[in-house]
């Protein structure tokens, strides 16, 4: 299978040139040249362990790694997660489900891809001998993820942008605590959607990204959107047969890329009844959804800083499908958004999609609430998705990070201190991070120093 850019101007690539370019030279994001129809093959892939149906899944896509090597690649990616089922499935009452995708080595859901990711660049640089260095961009759990996808991987540099003092302190610990010479955290002043901006003008540079083979980590890398689609998959066999094709599949969502996955996987052929796009304060796609506006607003740092995002890059993927895969019709719907930071959808097509709000006041009633009922404890993302936690009709949250990452929101809320042996390990270390300027001409000054 080769991949093309929502843009339409680069040439299509295999899967491992899409990986190790992650954003497309045009600007655009890849994209499977077709999208497969493996509504058979889902329904054969019932009782299927994590690993094996990760790898039935990317045989679709992955058409130029050996069969043998990708199963190695999926084996090794998963061996670092404390459950043994990878994303289980815990049950609230009558028709509420809560899919736990925090049970990777740094508790977010980031780890399903990333941890791929890391072993696909591994593999890559012992085919190719040649090091990669990689840049990403986070708003809390991306760049601690990525990290530690790469973390002991031979020809790796690894530069994260974030934006400095707004991700929670056991956030930033994670990607500035690791102790690892190829690891570099460069703290950015602005916001997320700064950072985003920083490194998509970073890539825009052709021959700097050229010089130093860059290869983006965000999730504009469609590795990424791609391995999320697997735990969709999964989830919809661990639920019960009666109410599996009835399920709404609630996401917290800040860049887009979550719940895209799941959208692709049901335009593949999972049947999931629709899908709710669950943001914070910062709430440009719920405004998309319930409008057909999409506008940028200020950010506004919030109790879900993970969330805190007014610009979804992975929302140019939806628009590529939505319409009907003709990049001479996102380009200037996207030079629009870009020269203006707004656009207006005259007939916008939502899909099978739903959307909803909560603020800060509401994300902590939520966390009490639920622990009062269930005596389940909510991440303040995961809360988000949880603004109908007692409605009747079935619905499947996503759980996308593990409470204990955000111990003061938790405490005021529930009045009980959460604590996990990962992230306590990490306060007896020293804070190692870079600040950098928010500039891309900063940004490559400080790569090409530290590769050299």
């Amino acid at each position: 299978m080769n991949f093309i850019s929502t843009r339409g101007l680069t040439d299509p690539v295999s899967f491992s040139e899409a990986v190790a370019l992650g954003l497309a030279p045009d600007g655009g994001l890849f994209v499977p040249e077709t999208l497969p129809d493996l509504s058979k093959e889902i329904q054969s892939w019932k009782g299927c362990s994590y690993e094996a149906l990760c790898f039935a899944f990317f045989r679709h896509f992955a058409t130029d790694i050996d069969p043998s090597q990708l199963k190695v690649i999926i084996k090794k990616s998963y061996k670092n997660f404390d459950s043994p089922s990878r994303a289980p499935l815990t049950l609230l009452g009558e028709s509420l489900w809560i899919l736990e995708l925090f049970h990777g080595p740094t508790l977010a859901f980031k780890d399903f891809a990333l941890q791929l990711l890391g072993n696909l660049y591994e593999h890559q640089i012992e085919r190719t001998g040649q090091p990669i260095n990689v840049l990403g961009a986070t708003s809390g759990d991306t760049g601690a993820a990525a990290i530690h996808g790469l973390l002991g991987k031979e020809g790796v540099h690894i530069f994260i942008l974030y934006p400095d003092g707004r991700i929670s302190s056991l956030q930033e610990r994670q990607m500035a605590c690791t102790e690892a010479d190829n690891v570099f955290p460069l703290a950015l002043d602005g916001s997320f959607d700064d950072t985003q901006r920083v490194l998509k003008d970073v890539f825009g540079d052709q021959d700097f990204r050229k010089s130093v083979n860059l290869s983006a980590v965000n999730s504009i890398n469609l590795a990424r959107v791609l391995a999320q689609c697997v735990y969709y998959i999964y989830a919809y066999w661990q639920l019960p047969a009666l109410v599996r094709d009835e399920t709404e599949v609630v996401v917290p969502t800040g860049n887009f890329g979550n719940i895209l996955a799941g959208w692709m996987a049901q335009k593949m052929g999972l049947p999931f009844r629709s899908f709710k796009v669950a943001t914070n304060q910062n709430d440009i796609l719920h405004r998309l959804f319930t409008t057909g506006e999409y506008q940028v607003l200020d950010v506004q740092p919030s109790l879900a800083p993970s969330m805190d995002i007014q610009v979804a890059s992975n929302f140019e993927r939806f628009l590529f499908y939505a319409e009907n895969s003709d990049p001479q019709k996102v380009r200037p719907i996207m030079e629009t958004f870009k020269d203006t930071g707004r656009y207006d959808f005259a007939e916008f097509d939502s899909d099978t999609f739903s959307s909803s709000r909560t603020d800060d006041a509401e994300i902590r009633s939520i966390i009490t609430k639920v622990y009062r009922k269930y005596g389940y404890i909510a991440d303040p993302h995961t809360a988000c998705g949880l603004t109908e936690w007692d409605h009747p009709h079935q619905q499947m949250v996503l759980a996308t990070a593990h409470p204990a990452k955000f111990p003061e929101t938790i405490e005021e809320c529930i009045e009980i201190s959460y604590t996990h042996p990962i992230l306590e390990l990490l306060k007896s270390r020293g804070i190692r991070k870079h600040k950098v300027a928010s500039s891309a001409e900063a940004v490559k000054s400080f790569i090409s120093t530290h590769i050299h």
